[in-house]
């Protein structure tokens, strides 16, 4: 079997991780010329921020589908097919002159990207255990966040000369396959000795704590995808109409992201995965207060690194939290889950924001946004006591 610690296993991962933003960072500086462009389309202003999230809902789709695929067939397969899939659905954009159209290629590139999210957060989790799978997934998310950097701005410049050349980035789907196909190995699986598992019944207070987990997931996406589905537009009425612009301050966003992901690992070192929890939650509301307050590009600029740092922590924090209870056998199906719910709240996002800010306007619906994130960061502050137990609760049940 081929070393899982070797440079090429690792860095076919994460360059096979980065598909994962590029579905989204690559056409939001887009949004406001593809409006312009469907303007003729009833609700164009609300179909195209969808071309955004569309594909979260088909991933929150076909993620359950995925994690039984990678947990029943394995790895490595799904996640070949699922890059094929991804380039086509991807770069349909470039050539349909039809929003409908467009909307429905997204569809394909959510389920494209569920397979690859799936089967690269699991060959993770497969191919390392404790301090090193901590490390390997803050390392994958900080690649991520690295990645929206680069496709943020790409796709900001690309934008200014036509709203359609971003969609020409999906190619890079291709372009992955021959590495996925020659480095990674698939992981062999020992469904005897992790039997038991499969037929033991989940403890409540463990389903509590998914739930839990599931659900800070959603809350932490619907409020993060406030970002890029809506400065965009805010910065419009700040004077700043240049899609660059847009694309650098998401770009900027992302690249903070990726530095606390990297770090991750050395702040888990001192810190809890409930108070690490709370502290991600509190640095978005500040952000989303401190957008309110703008007046200028700069001070967007200043706002956005909280909102990067706190998604940087939350997303490897709750991934390392979960795979941490799960047996290998069904490890699938349940990051399967977490991912479902990630995307589903990036899908319900643009919903709530864009009527949101229709009754209060973008920058009331930034401050309320913040509010309702540091209230919760504080109650789990307050009560991370009680929600350690049941997490360790659900940890002891699972293993006995």
């Amino acid at each position: 079997m081929t070393n899982t610690n070797s440079l090429s296993v690792k860095t076919t991962l994460l360059l096979s991780s980065a598909l994962t933003p590029l579905a989204t960072a690559a056409i939001s500086p887009s949004l406001p010329a593809m409006q312009v462009h469907f303007s003729g389309v009833e609700n164009a202003d609300f179909w195209v921020r969808y071309v955004l999230t569309m594909p979260a809902l088909f991933i929150v789709v076909g993620s359950p589908i995925a994690g039984y695929i990678v947990d029943r067939f394995g790895r490595k397969h799904l996640l070949v097919i699922a890059s094929v899939i991804y380039g086509i659905a991807g770069i349909a954009g470039f050539f349909l002159d039809s929003l409908t159209a467009i909307l429905a290629s997204r569809a394909l590139l959510g389920l494209a990207v569920a397979g690859v999210t799936i089967s690269t957060t699991t060959l993770v989790a497969d191919y390392y255990q404790g301090g090193k799978r901590v490390a390997f997934l803050g390392l994958q998310a900080g690649f991520i966040g690295i990645g929206g950097v680069l496709f943020f701005s790409l796709g900001g410049f690309a934008a200014q000369i036509n709203w359609r050349f971003p969609f020409l980035f999906y190619l890079y789907g291709w372009l992955i396959v021959p590495g996925i196909t020659r480095f990674l190995p698939e992981p062999r699986r020992r469904l005897s000795k992790e039997k038991k598992y499969e037929e033991a019944p989940a403890a409540p207070l463990s389903l509590y704590f998914l739930a839990f987990i599931y659900g800070c997931a959603f809350l932490s996406q619907v409020a993060f995808y406030f970002i890029p589905v809506q400065i965009p537009f805010y910065l419009k009425t700040l004077g700043s109409v240049q899609e660059a612009r847009s694309g650098l301050a998401l770009a900027f966003t992302t690249l903070c992201s990726a530095f606390a992901s990297i770090s991750f690992r050395q702040i888990r070192k001192r810190l809890s995965f409930i108070v690490l929890l709370a502290l991600s939650l509190g640095f978005m509301g500040s952000a989303y207060i401190g957008l309110a307050l703008s007046d200028s590009y700069r001070v967007v600029l200043l706002s956005l690194i909280p909102a990067g740092v706190g998604l940087g922590l939350l997303i490897p924090n709750l991934t390392v939290w979960i795979s941490q209870i799960l047996p290998k056998s069904i490890r699938g199906k349940l990051i399967g889950g977490l991912s479902a719910f990630f995307f589903l709240g990036q899908f319900v996002s643009p919903f709530v924001s864009q009527m949101m800010s229709k009754i209060v306007g973008l920058e009331e619906t930034y401050r309320l946004a913040g509010v309702g994130l540091i209230a919760i960061s504080s109650i789990i502050f307050m009560f991370q006591e009680q929600l350690s137990h049941t997490a360790s609760c659900g940890v002891a049940k699972q293993q006995q």
